[in-house]
């Protein structure tokens, strides 16, 4: 992704990332991503990887931005959580190039809306293409960390790794 592509971000993706230490993943990627206030108001209401976070902000590449409560904000708000609903529309309004979301609800969500996202489980695989072994051991931190993945997205994920 260039420096010109308008990257919106949801509380997952971000939280996993940093409660594995590998927030330094978003920044390798995006020049900047934006963070709809009610995702970061979910994510500073954790206690593991919000200082990670915070650094994140400081240095420019999270950048927290306001999202209103519009018709389309509370259409969504009936099926999804308030920081699902938030990024979703920011992301419609602004005509985003990426969302970085990982819950089913919200993928299928924003296919509906033909958004193109990536999850956490995306940004690894874009860091460790061609290093399966390495992939392999970050999900398996995402794993310990309480991130649930299949094993059939497990074993999708490495096989990609491989090509």
């Amino acid at each position: 992704m260039g420096d010109d592509n308008l990257i919106v971000a949801d509380t997952s993706p971000l939280l996993n990332l940093a409660l594995i230490d590998r927030l330094e993943f978003v920044r390798n990627q995006f020049s900047t991503v934006e963070v709809p206030e009610q995702v970061w108001t979910e994510l500073m209401d954790g206690v593991n990887g919000v200082e990670t976070l915070r650094t994140a902000h400081n240095d420019g590449v999270l950048e927290i931005v306001p999202v209103e409560k519009t018709p389309l904000f509370e259409e969504f708000r009936r099926n999804l959580d308030v920081g699902e609903a938030a990024t979703l529309a920011y992301a419609i309004d602004t005509n985003a190039d990426l969302v970085l979301l990982d819950e089913r609800d919200a993928r299928q969500t924003a296919r509906r809306h033909g958004l193109e996202m990536t999850g956490v489980i995306g940004i690894l695989l874009r860091e460790f293409g061609g290093e399966p072994d390495a992939l392999r051991t970050e999900l398996d931190r995402l794993r310990s960390a309480g991130f649930w993945i299949s094993e059939s997205l497990y074993e999708t994920a490495i096989e990609r790794a491989r090509n």
